[in-house]
């Protein structure tokens, strides 16, 4: 190699003289790190010899030149043309920090003979019509293995680890997705966080691996997307770099799941839905932490308590269910021994009191639904306003003391659902529908989520075989959370029939995706609807929340690490949930399930759901391209087309790797 790197200067140097005509200098060249002059893969390449980097020289047919000025350079990079050489493709448009449009353009391998290098040649040229491209040529590297690092877990986010994939040989069947690589995640100095150990690195190459990452973000200004291959010899040479584009934002704060309030809230919920009931809710928790002074205030300041994505909801799961305090964690407990018997006594004292205090706020709510009127003879926009504003005070009341309930004890009573089924079979029995059910007993309403909107079937429950004993305070009011619930439902969707019927909203159903403070610019100032209302509509198959996840700061869900039997590789993009389309199915939506991540597939990306692959590398063309489009993409699962085939609602997790049948 360092032969053939003076031959290459002193080819270089003949070409700018004029012998031959200019069109083709060495990446040595200065000129060759100007990415509008030999393309931004060449650029980068050149960039890197410069910064001393391990680089195999080579020349660059430039944008527009002509290949004639090119055989002075190959011949000096091919030995005479023993050598076979790589002609890849260096586009000005490719490589991007935005976009890097992996495996967009062609690269020709083992190309042998000057007439092979300009028919290979212009076939490069010719994968990109119309757009400016120059040509890399460089020798082949006799590779023993190559791979893909990237300077950042581009699937976590974690900027303290590294990914590497690596390939018996070069790397072009692993950015190609035609096989599944070996994968280790390392620390910044090249330990192991994790690997599947079927292609070892042994230490000297984990160091040398890393070291690279280390130098090319140092080179480049960042953590960069990095070829690499081992000769026989042993020597690590750089074959590409590009800035990493899709990287996962790394999750951070509590520990979050849907769990304590998936029963109240299983379906996703519109805007105005999440400020009538989820704002009362997360008031009333943190006035129940608050007086247990199970927490400092500052901590609960500090938690969300409760989140929603897409208009699903999840809880702190830190802060309603703590870590697990053992006998040493009790021992260093920093709370002054004071505060603790202060806390066990106020405790004590919200436990003997709680039952009265409960029957006399339920004593209270049931006087103040009883006295509502009959919604519709109401005939003031502004009375209903103010209904649904009494709703969620006299929730948070409700709620804070039903959490209260639940956390200092036994309820001691009968389910609500209990008492729901036994009137729900009575009235099935007596012939009534469900809204006769209702009105004759609304404590059915247990069994059915709030909604503004046509209220969910009543399910065929059947009744408990022995009566249902006298509800408990917590039991008794969660009902009456319930039913506040629906009374500002119903008042919210009467207010959505007279603005539609005022032409001041243009369905009574956009209601649902105001939020409440518009609604009420608009009854109390005359305000118009904001535009767009539509554009807030929250699809009734957005993707389930994991069990326990946390949140990247843009918002992705990460699930926490654990056991995942069965799962592939996460390609990162998120979650997707969507339908299995069958092969010839490009609708936006669907679910691409394939045997190989092949570069033709690159046109059908854009707006799927989901990637699943049954082999391929989360660090392959395609999988880089899926992750720009925001498409979830799972690599790696046996036996995939068998087991999702089309018409199979899954969701794919890009991040764990899972791939779930949705029942």
């Amino acid at each position: 190699m360092v032969k053939r790197a003076g031959d290459v200067r002193r080819a270089d140097r003949a070409a700018q003289a004029g012998r031959p005509p200019i069109g083709a200098i060495s990446l040595e060249d200065p000129r060759a790190r100007n990415p509008g002059v030999a393309g931004a893969k060449a650029a980068a390449l050149a960039t890197a010899m410069a910064g001393r980097l391990p680089v195999i020289p080579g020349a660059v047919l430039c944008v527009g030149g002509d290949p004639a000025g090119l055989r002075p350079l190959w011949e000096a990079i091919s030995d005479g043309g023993a050598t076979p050489v790589a002609v890849r493709s260096s586009s000005p448009v490719e490589d991007q920090a935005t976009s890097s449009m992996a495996g967009q353009f062609t690269s020709v391998l083992d190309v042998s003979g000057w007439p092979a290098t300009v028919a290979a040649v212009d076939e490069v040229r010719a994968s990109a019509p119309g757009a400016p491209m120059a040509v890399l040529v460089q020798p082949m590297c006799p590779a023993a293995i190559g791979g893909v690092l990237f300077g950042a877990d581009p699937v976590t986010g974690r900027a303290d680890h590294l990914l590497v994939e690596v390939v018996p040989g070069t790397p072009n069947a692993l950015v190609s997705g035609q096989v599944t690589a070996s994968r280790s995640v390392l620390t910044r100095r090249g330990r192991f966080v994790e690997t599947d150990g079927r292609i070892p690195l042994d230490r000297r190459a984990r160091r040398r691996l890393a070291s690279l990452a280390r130098h090319c973000a140092r080179v480049f200004g960042g953590p960069q997307d990095i070829e690499w291959a081992i000769d026989g010899s042993g020597r690590l040479w750089l074959l590409q770099s590009r800035p990493i584009t899709a990287t996962a934002a790394p999750a951070r704060g509590p520990r979050l799941g849907p769990g304590p309030v998936a029963e109240t809230f299983p379906d996703p919920l519109a805007p105005l839905e999440l400020d009538l009931w989820v704002e009362p809710l997360r008031a009333g928790i943190r006035e129940a932490l608050r007086l247990a002074g199970v927490h400092p205030s500052r901590v609960i300041d500090r938690s969300p308590v409760l989140v929603e994505v897409d208009g699903r909801v999840a809880a702190d799961l830190d802060l309603l269910e703590g870590r697990a305090r053992g006998r040493i964690a009790a021992l260093i407990d920093p709370r002054p021994g004071a505060r603790r018997l202060v806390a066990a006594w106020r405790v004590g004292r919200l436990r003997h009191a709680l039952p009265h205090l409960a029957a006399d706020l339920v004593e209270i709510v049931d006087g103040e639904l009883s006295a509502v009127p009959n919604l519709a003879e109401v005939d003031d926009d502004r009375e209903l306003l103010a209904i649904i504003g009494s709703c969620r005070l006299a929730a948070r009341a409700v709620h804070g003391h039903e959490v209260l309930a639940g956390a200092l004890g036994d309820d001691g009573g009968g389910s609500s659902i209990g008492l729901a089924a036994q009137a729900v079979a009575a009235g099935r029995r007596a012939g009534f529908g469900d809204a006769e059910v209702v009105l004759h007993d609304p404590v059915v309403l247990a069994l059915v989520p709030p909604r503004i909107g046509p209220m969910a079937e009543l399910p065929a429950a059947p009744a408990p075989a022995a009566p249902v004993a006298e509800l408990g305070p917590r039991e008794a009011l969660r009902l009456r959370a319930r039913w506040l619930q629906e009374l500002s439902s119903r008042a919210a969707a009467a207010l959505g029939d007279r603005l539609a019927a005022a032409g001041r909203l243009t369905e009574a159903a956009d209601v649902r995706w105001l939020r409440l403070d518009e609604l009420a610019a608009i009854v109390l100032d005359g305000a118009a609807a904001p535009g767009g209302v539509h554009d807030r509509a929250i699809g009734e198959d957005a993707a389930p929340l994991p069990t326990v996840f946390r949140l990247a700061g843009d918002g992705t869900v990460v699930v926490e690490p654990g056991a995942l039997a069965g799962a592939g590789r996460g390609a990162g993009g998120g979650r997707g949930l969507g339908t299995v389309a069958d092969a010839h199915d490009d609708r936006p939506g669907t679910v691409l399930v394939v045997q190989a991540l092949e570069p033709g597939l690159a046109g059908r990306l854009a707006g799927r759901a989901g990637l699943v692959a049954e082999t391929g590398s989360a660090l392959s063309h395609l999988a880089i391209l899926a992750r720009e489009l925001g498409v979830p993409t799972v690599v790696g699962v046996p036996d995939a087309i068998r087991r999702f085939p089309p018409g199979t609602v899954v969701l794919v997790d890009g991040v764990t790797g899972q791939v779930e049948v949705q029942q």
